[in-house]
């Protein structure tokens, strides 16, 4: 009996030009190159995936999803193809929406290596990536709402040997060329001291050299965990997943791969779900909301903002610096929306929060927020409000001086230079053109040494910031500087 026409997939096959003809063709193509000789995909059997909803069995759909992946030059999963076998509801029904409940564990690893999988795919042939549709901040919380504020949590039983993972509904063992084993303690403190390697290049010069390198290493780590594992090494694991994620997410959102980027926070908060860590996974959630502020989408940035509260309260473990931070990104969701008094109010809370003494140490994903990036948060928040409420502006110049001056010795050079532009684009909304032009010819003089398009981005937004003085020659001359470095906006590559 017919399904129905897959809108899934007959979307993504739209976008590539393709006739089914030559989509089979690719298919048996791409099979025989992966070892699957036995693949004999025609015309009518295209037909029948996208106008009647047939799925084909393993290994077809990991296969389409890889050449609609290098066609459209970003990651296509099975499940954007609507691919996925989805177990039946409650009612008896299935559907393709994204599920309310928490994933499973193996779920959370078919998922990451899938989708790392694909994006180191793209990164071999040197593709960028297309635009694709952000989902919005009310659909990922709705989707994380439940396990993330203490809903049903499922446990993964702990067994020895290769974790079968659920790929279109049943139980298949995720088997490639290479397929890590388990390992042991020696083995999980060496990735979690890489992890601080790569935290550290990106504070410095900006996600775009070493995102590779963290792509690659979150998807061997989620073939680590197809393993059975001890508990305790297990939630290491899960927790070395989550901040690898984040900081593929991060880098990926420095250098404008936004859909990418989402993905990654998302698959961040899954896992730390399964190192029972609702602080980290607030943190995650925490960086899509920053992801949607820096697009412009603050009432998105608002509802994952809410989330991202709630699991990281203090009965969830989390530090009043964790908590600090929250609320920063808050504040400036607040701002965004021209909510003077909302902005104060959560700032004042953050500053209260931040000087709270701590019995534990913090965790390493919260090490980076010190008080440079307190007054680095704050000046941007405040710059952001001078926009609706000029009193904010000398509130603004202060943190931004502050937050400079305590950054000359801790090697983050990207957020010093964004707190640069932050200090220019506050003396453009004051009326300071001499100050502005001072502070943007030292943004200007280092932007080239960040591999980050957000730096970018800043300094477009501190363009248009001085257009009101462009009348002035020294000022013309600078916009004209700038003008001439600046990179065109990316599009999505033409098909």
């Amino acid at each position: 009996m017919s399904k129905g026409p897959n809108t899934r997939l007959a979307d993504h096959f739209a976008l590539t030009g393709w006739s089914k003809g030559e989509l089979a063709r690719l298919v048996n193509r791409r099979g025989a190159a992966l070892g699957e000789q036995q693949l004999s995909t025609d015309t009518s059997r295209v037909r029948r995936w996208i106008e009647h909803g047939e799925i084909p069995r393993d290994p077809v759909p990991r296969v389409l999803a890889a050449v609609f992946t290098e066609r459209l030059g970003r990651v296509v999963t099975t499940e954007d193809l609507g691919l996925e076998r989805h177990r039946p509801t409650r009612h008896g029904s299935s559907s393709a929406a994204p599920p309310k409940e928490p994933w499973a564990p193996d779920r959370t690893a078919a998922v990451l290596t899938e989708f790392t999988g694909m994006d180191l795919m793209l990164n071999r042939r040197g593709l960028v990536g297309a635009s694709a549709a952000l989902a919005a901040g009310a659909v990922i919380a709705d989707n994380l709402h439940d396990w993330l504020t203490g809903g049903a949590v499922a446990e993964a039983a702990a067994r020895p040997g290769p974790r079968p993972v659920l790929v279109q509904g049943g139980a298949h063992p995720v088997l490639d060329v290479y397929e890590p084993g388990p390992v042991g303690n020696d083995e999980v403190a060496a990735l979690e001291r890489a992890v601080d390697v790569f935290r550290a290049w990106d504070a410095s010069r900006g996600g775009g050299l070493q995102r590779k390198a963290v792509v690659g290493q979150l998807n061997e780590v989620g073939g680590l965990l197809t393993h059975g594992h001890p508990p305790a090494l297990e939630r290491r694991l899960w927790t070395v997943a989550a901040n690898l994620a984040v900081l593929a997410g991060w880098m990926s959102h420095d250098v404008g791969l936004e859909p990418t980027a989402q993905r990654y926070f998302v698959i961040a908060a899954q896992a730390a779900r399964e190192a029972d860590d609702r602080p980290r996974a607030g943190e995650a959630i925490s960086r899509a909301a920053r992801q949607m502020l820096h697009l412009g989408r603050a009432d998105d940035a608002l509802e994952l903002m809410q989330l991202a509260n709630a699991s990281a309260g203090p009965r969830d473990g989390s530090q009043p610096r964790t908590r600090a931070m929250l609320h920063t990104v808050e504040a400036w969701a607040q701002a965004s929306l021209g909510r003077s008094e909302a902005t104060h109010r959560v700032l004042g809370e953050a500053e209260e929060l931040f000087v709270q003494d701590s019995p534990e140490p913090p965790p390493s994903w919260m090490q980076l927020f010190n008080e440079a990036e307190l007054h680095g948060m704050q000046a941007l928040v405040y710059r952001t409000l001078a926009e609706h409420d000029p009193g904010a502006v000398p509130l603004a110049l202060r943190h931004a001086r502050e937050a400079i001056r305590l950054r000359q010795t801790t090697g983050r050079e990207r957020s010093a230079l964004l707190d640069r532009i932050t200090l220019a684009s506050v003396h453009w909304i004051s009326g300071e053109p001499d100050e502005a032009q001072v502070q943007a010819k030292l943004a200007l003089a280092s932007i080239n040494d960040t591999s980050s398009k957000r730096t970018w981005d800043r300094l477009r937004e501190m363009y248009r910031l001085s257009t009101r003085y462009r009348g002035l020659p020294e000022v013309a001359e600078l916009r004209d500087r700038i003008h001439a470095v600046l990179p065109a906006p990316r599009g999505p590559r033409p098909i």
